[in-house]
């Protein structure tokens, strides 16, 4: 992680870091929703980055890492093009054209796909229990996003569906790309340099940028840099410290959490009080997760050198 303790054991971290990551990408949405009313989706996304790549650059400054290796780019590279920088523009401007729930709902397409991804691509187990827990946490994912869809005009905008179900793809993708390049890099090399990468594709929409910020109000300009700072620069690097100890697949089922914990949220911070069939489908989600979460405990192997595989830090 972004230190070292040996007061807490390594699992309690990894949990804590899957913890921390849930909980900053579920209030992501809020900030994207009030950010993205004074900000296009373009330079709401390279701000972001931006943000995120001082916060980052800053890190590996005080923690003395430079580059990665050679055999860990290829990851990130395809991480910084197709996660930060594709999945952060679809999404922004898929909530421009159909509600959070619906979107919400399509983004949790996600973590199916990281699964069988995982499996195709690395070699993964698919284990009954995670495949009964995904389908657990989808249904309720279903249900949170048809209880806070809008439904008024009875139409959805078939764009916005679209836009979504890339972020979707470009969000499982990104997370299949990360996880060899993190045999190789540590997970703050990864998240920065992807960061970078991603920034640098979405220069493009500088003078968008440039032009709107005079006119956004603070309140959007600060959530702007919070979704750099806390969901980006620190969430993902807790995300990938994770994914370093985790199957992706497995992983990829606890942010079925996050729908249930914006419900939350959004009850506690803005007042909005849930209807019945929200809070259902928030409890659905979050059993689906411990579901997939559980299973027997195995004894970890030593690898070579008869150090155990627990991965980079």
């Amino acid at each position: 992680m972004m230190f070292r303790t040996g007061l807490i054991p390594p699992p309690a971290l990894t949990v804590g870091a899957v913890s921390f990551t849930v909980f900053a990408w579920a209030s992501a949405f809020v900030s994207i929703r009030s950010a993205g009313a004074a900000y296009s989706p373009g330079a709401l996304a390279l701000g972001r980055l931006l943000a995120a790549s001082l916060v980052l650059g800053v890190l590996l400054l005080v923690r003395r890492q430079g580059l990665p290796p050679r055999e860990a780019w290829r990851g990130i590279l395809v991480s910084g093009v197709v996660w930060f920088c594709g999945y952060t523009i679809a999404l922004n401007w898929g909530e421009r054209l159909v509600d959070a729930g619906t979107a919400s709902l399509l983004v949790n397409t996600g973590p199916i796909l990281m699964a069988l991804l995982a499996a195709r691509l690395l070699g993964e187990a698919l284990p009954p229990r995670l495949l009964a827990g995904m389908a657990v946490s989808f249904v309720g994912a279903v249900v949170v996003g048809l209880s806070m869809s809008s439904g008024e005009g009875g139409s959805t905008s078939v764009l916005g569906v679209v836009l979504c179900l890339l972020a979707a793809v470009a969000y499982a993708t990104g997370v299949i790309a990360q996880k060899p390049a993190l045999s190789y890099g540590t997970p703050l090399q990864i998240t920065a340099y992807s960061c970078l990468t991603g920034t640098v594709v979405c220069l493009p929409f500088t003078g968008q940028l440039l032009a709107e910020l005079p006119r956004a109000p603070l309140s959007a300009t600060l959530n702007m840099v919070y979704l750099g700072v806390v969901p980006t620069a620190l969430a993902f690097t807790t995300w990938t410290y994770a994914l370093a100890r985790m199957p992706a697949g497995r992983l990829g089922a606890t942010t079925y959490a996050v729908p249930a914990i914006v419900v939350l949220l959004s009850w506690a911070l803005l007042g909005e009080v849930p209807a019945w069939l929200t809070l259902l489908g928030g409890v659905l989600c979050l059993a689906g997760v411990a579901v997939s979460r559980y299973g027997p405990r195995t004894p970890r192997t030593p690898s070579r050198g008869g150090r155990l595989r627990t991965g980079r830090t």
